[in-house]
């Protein structure tokens, strides 16, 4: 960031109105527009075209392989490096920097989806996988350009609103492409409906030649002068390199997707059955698979570590560029904050863990005894529209209270909602109850994910916007991603407990006079007593508040000290 968005709590704060008009302002309305660009392309590779693959006669198996089509989201801060220091020829003098690679993303997207929709499945399944692929990876890079324009756009303040107005696109896109293609189809066909989503990818363009002149993008170079050029070994050893690179990358992405599906096929084109099968077998187990693919998450990041590291005692050319490439953005980050930098990172890591455990909302809502058209209904209608005013919300209070503090009410917010769901347990299948918890909950959630966002935006400096802000991106969920496995293990383990007059029996009272349907099939599914799977879920939800409390200790220990980035 600028020397401007350095201190984001300093200063006279806006009024009310000043704090809401600032969505009115050019930047808001552009970041709307790009928002709209991200999400589109993202359900078109996958969720939407699954039905598409589907209605073709497609195996669930060979659909199921498609989702690794978007991985790329998962790996993107691997070459995020390549979108902060190289130029788009003859279009970076006239654009900018960031306006330029916006333009080439889209471009290529626009493309790779009318591909896909000159492609029939039956009979060119293998190319429409490519363009799938072709379509991941360049959306990937162009959230990677979004983010980073997103950020030197607007000083602090304003990164709030800007973040809300990208989600709120964002998500218009996501309802677009996950329900206009498949109404088209049914009167157009499925090749004419994707047509027309590459054409509405016209309205990212727009975005890009309405935005604001881009200041002067600093690309910081990298010197190599004391190296004599070796062409014939630097070509070899770059050729190495990016084979690590790949080799890293797919076993780092395979767990972070928690799919063991590439892997499995690399071993079967090295004739490694069984590998295939042990390798796939692992990343399914349940519930300890997510340890093998945190392994996996952990041996890819060495892979790509010592990929991109100078051979000991030994200086070329690839070694050094990959070396500063990927290892300056880091240290730059740990440069500027010093001993607060790890505090900062832990509260990445930790701020939203109370939402990502909540991975069994489905399952608890029909074990309540609500139906699958009320369920739907709520979480689809009125859990939209309260997400969307809890991400206005985040950032008014972002521009009106400061960033720092409005980080630390967003903290709450996850505990808060969690012991929400936690009064819903004993309400019975009431949907008054259901729309009040669901509605907190995504209000919680859209304000506390503005927040974050505008915080990681606003830690990132000068000339490594791109870089470090993807590897923020790709951490902030990591954690989550493990504890969230064992929410399923925490509520039977407390319902037997329950049903076995332990201490969380405590709660079985409150399920006393609920009516019979209320986890009415808790001993078929669960092998418990109603009110003792009940408990089980009063337990988990309190269990998941306090995971929050640490999330909120982090965020006044941050707010305390307020760690200011050195120059640099």
């Amino acid at each position: 960031m600028t020397t401007e968005t350095q201190a984001p709590d300093a200063g006279r704060k806006p009024g009310t109105l000043q704090a809401l008009a600032v969505y009115l302002e050019r930047r808001s309305l552009v970041m709307l527009a790009l928002g709209f660009a991200s999400g589109l392309p993202n359900l078109l590779i996958f969720d939407t075209l699954s039905a598409w693959l589907r209605d073709a006669g497609l195996s669930l198996e060979v659909i199921a392989f498609f989702g690794l089509a978007t991985l790329a989201y998962s790996l993107k801060f691997l070459w995020a490096p390549l979108v902060d220091r190289a130029k788009v020829p003859v279009v970076t003098r006239w654009l900018g920097h960031r306006r330029s690679w916006m333009l080439l993303c889209q471009g290529l997207i626009v493309l790779g989806l009318w591909l896909i929709a000159g492609t029939d499945p039956v009979s060119s399944l293998g190319l429409m996988a490519l363009f799938a692929v072709l379509v991941g990876f360049v959306s990937a890079t162009q959230d990677i350009v979004i983010d980073a324009w997103r950020i030197e756009a607007a000083v602090t303040e304003k990164q709030g609103a800007m973040a809300a107005a990208y989600q709120w696109g964002y998500r218009i896109a996501m309802i677009v492409a996950g329900v206009l293609p498949l109404a088209l189809s049914e009167y157009a066909g499925w090749n004419t409906s994707y047509a027309i989503m590459a054409l509405l990818m016209l309205i990212g363009v727009l975005g890009v030649f309405g935005a604001p002149r881009e200041a002067q993008h600093e690309i910081r170079a990298i010197d190599t002068g004391d190296i004599p050029p070796a062409p014939a070994r630097d070509g070899l050893e770059w050729a190495a390199r990016l084979l690590l690179f790949v080799l890293g990358g797919v076993v780092l992405g395979s767990g972070l997707a928690g799919n063991a599906a590439i892997l499995a096929a690399g071993f079967q084109a090295l004739g490694l059955a069984g590998a295939a099968a042990q390798v796939t077998t692992l990343w399914e187990a349940k519930p300890w698979g997510v340890f093998a693919q945190l392994a996996g998450v952990v041996l890819g990041a060495l892979v790509i570590f010592f990929a991109a590291r100078p051979a000991p005692g030994l200086k070329t050319r690839p070694g050094r560029y990959l070396s500063v490439a990927l290892g300056e953005p880091l240290a730059n980050f740990f440069a500027r904050y010093g001993k607060a930098a790890g505090l900062i990172l832990a509260l990445i890591c930790v701020y939203r863990l109370s939402d990502f455990v909540l991975n069994i909302m489905n399952p608890f809502y029909l074990d309540m005894g609500y139906t699958k058209i009320e369920i739907a209904e709520v979480r689809k209608v009125l859990g939209v529209v309260m997400s969307v005013l809890g991400v206005g919300l985040g950032g008014f209070c972002i521009a009106r209270f400061g960033l720092i503090r409005s980080m630390v009410v967003g903290a709450f917010a996850g505990p808060v909602s969690n012991l929400v769901f936690a009064w819903l347990a004993v309400q019975g299948p009431q949907l008054w109850a259901l729309s009040v918890a669901i509605g907190i909950d995504n209000i919680a959630s859209g304000f506390a994910g503005t927040c974050l966002i505008a915080y990681m935006s606003s830690l990132t400096g000068q000339g490594f916007t791109a870089t470090q802000y993807a590897l923020f991106s790709s951490l902030y969920a990591l954690l989550g991603k493990l504890v969230a496995s064992q929410s399923g293990r925490i509520v039977e383990g407390a319902a037997a407990i329950a049903d076995a007059g332990g201490l969380f029996a405590a709660f079985t009272p409150l399920f006393a006079g609920l009516p019979p349907e209320t986890f009415a099939n808790a001993m078929q599914k669960s092998g418990v007593t109603p009110a003792a799977l009940g408990s089980g879920y009063v337990t988990f939800f309190i269990y998941s508040a306090l995971l929050g409390v640490i999330g909120i200790v982090l965020a006044f220990l941050v707010a305390r000290l307020s760690p200011q980035p050195a120059e640099g």
